[in-house]
């Protein structure tokens, strides 16, 4: 493999920069078990603040955020329903089932082409012959969709149907800080829409670890329970805590920045029929291989040799994810060599 030039395989792969490990190596910490880490306080209130919400909790991945709430949203052996390619059912290890008892059935894949009637139509009351819905989930920014962003009049409408249905609404918002770039929309309004969010810390806005769940006080006392019975309590998290403090404050606005360098590469790709630039909306370019004469596997291992990293997702689909960490010469040389290779 040549020495590699740029790595789009996630915008996870960032690592802390000076700053942010000057900030963690002087946090004041304390024993989170025992809920005495003022750092990790302070993120906590500061992102609950951000969303509008009475309080949150620091947890150390993006999925047992997720299943957290999850759990304390849908009793065992009842339903949640989702779409089709959301992380919660295709990249968590079948969490939902396995650690939940959670049953879920899902929607086509439609990301932001979301149809809030077509949600409404298959949920299901109590006293139904089949398993009652009790959760509906979204995700958004979603990952395996592009880093579609779904529109805040689309989550609205959303948010009456569930409502009227007395079902939980969850946001998956891992990446919820890049729509609120893209669209403008304050977190808050996000927020005030969804009974729960989780949010990560490592995804484009370079903490090395954490996401939170977001809620009201009752609903994050449960969460604290859940996360220790998970194996998520933790102890002078606080360092960890003040990455993701230093990310919040200083990191979102940049992301502007992964957008744009995310619009050059569909741009660069796109005669190649492979992407369409007018739906790249945040940092995900999903490649579709179908029409052209080279699979997933193979187009990587070709990238590969030309010093360019990129995820495999199927035989024929491909994504690149653009972040901080990368440089405009190394989105120069994608620019020039991916084109080549289809």
């Amino acid at each position: 493999m040549a020495e590699v030039v740029v790595d789009f395989r996630s915008d996870t792969l960032t690592r802390p920069s000076p700053a942010m490990r000057e900030a963690m190596a002087t946090a004041v910490v304390g024993d989170d078990v025992f809920d005495e880490d003022p750092t990790l306080h302070e993120l906590q209130a500061e992102v609950a603040a951000l969303f509008g919400h009475e309080a949150a909790l620091f947890a150390p991945s993006g999925t047992m955020a997720n299943q957290i709430a999850l759990q304390l949203a849908v009793p065992r052996g009842e339903e949640l329903l989702c779409d089709a390619a959301a992380h919660v059912v295709t990249d968590e290890i079948g969490a939902a089932a396995a650690l939940g008892g959670v049953s879920t059935r899902t929607w086509p894949s439609a990301a932001a082409d979301l149809d809030p009637a077509t949600v409404a139509d298959m949920i299901r009351p109590d006293g139904f012959v089949a398993v009652p819905t009790r959760a509906v989930a979204v995700e958004q920014t979603h990952n395996r969709l592009g880093g579609a962003v779904i529109p805040l009049a689309t989550l609205e409408a959303l948010r009456a149907v569930t409502s009227e249905a007395a079902v939980h609404l969850h946001c998956d918002g891992a990446r919820i800080w890049h729509a609120h770039v893209a669209d403008g929309v304050p977190l808050d309004a996000y927020g005030r829409l969804f009974d729960s969010l989780s949010v990560c810390l490592s995804k484009g806005l370079g903490a090395p670890v954490g996401s939170l769940i977001i809620g009201s006080a009752e609903r994050i006392a449960a969460a604290r329970k859940l996360r220790k019975r998970l194996g998520g309590g933790m102890r002078q998290a606080g360092i960890l805590a003040a990455a993701g403090l230093y990310a919040l404050r200083n990191n979102i606005p940049r992301l502007a920045d992964d957008h744009a360098r995310a619009h050059r590469l569909a741009e660069a790709l796109a005669p190649s029929g492979v992407v369409d630039p007018a739906r790249i909306r945040t940092n995900i370019v999903p490649l579709d291989l179908t029409g052209t004469a080279i699979d997933g596997p193979a187009f990587a291992a070709a990238a590969r040799d030309q010093g360019i990293l990129v995820s495999v997702l199927g035989r024929r689909l491909v994504r690149l994810v653009t972040h901080m960490d990368q440089t405009d010469d190394g989105i120069d040389h994608a620019v020039k060599v991916l084109p080549a290779l289809l």
